[in-house]
């Protein structure tokens, strides 16, 4: 893949169609332009346990945001590229139904965690 290629990764525990900006022999840097799938909440070492010391709030890429990816991670997207705000409403709703269905200790923090975050998006 080159420069200017549409792609979806993911990103630690978040899915994205993004733009390559950059290409290195073991990596690409890839420009946001829309969610697919929210980052989990809590602690990525203990997966969908809510009793850890410390529950990590987790954001969604920023719009236009620029990360670094494995090669291996980078499939090539051709599909109409979505509203980056419309992409995050629809993946954070998506995640928050997912945890309501659920009545454990993570999905109530999961769930706090991405109020906090709606209001912080605007969304």
């Amino acid at each position: 893949m080159d420069i200017g290629d549409f792609i979806v990764t993911t990103k630690k525990t978040g899915k994205y169609i993004g733009e390559i900006t950059q290409v290195f022999p073991d990596h690409y840097v890839f420009k946001t332009l829309a969610v697919l799938k929210h980052p989990a909440q809590g602690d990525l070492h203990h997966p969908n346990e809510g009793d850890v010391p410390f529950f990590h709030e987790r954001k969604a890429l920023a719009y236009g945001e620029q990360a670094n990816i494995p090669l291996k991670t980078a499939k090539p997207y051709s599909g109409e590229i979505p509203d980056y705000t419309e992409s995050l409403r629809t993946a954070v709703h998506g995640l928050v139904e997912k945890l309501e269905k659920e009545d454990t200790l993570y999905s109530q923090k999961s769930i706090a965690a991405l109020k906090n975050l709606m209001k912080e998006y605007g969304i």
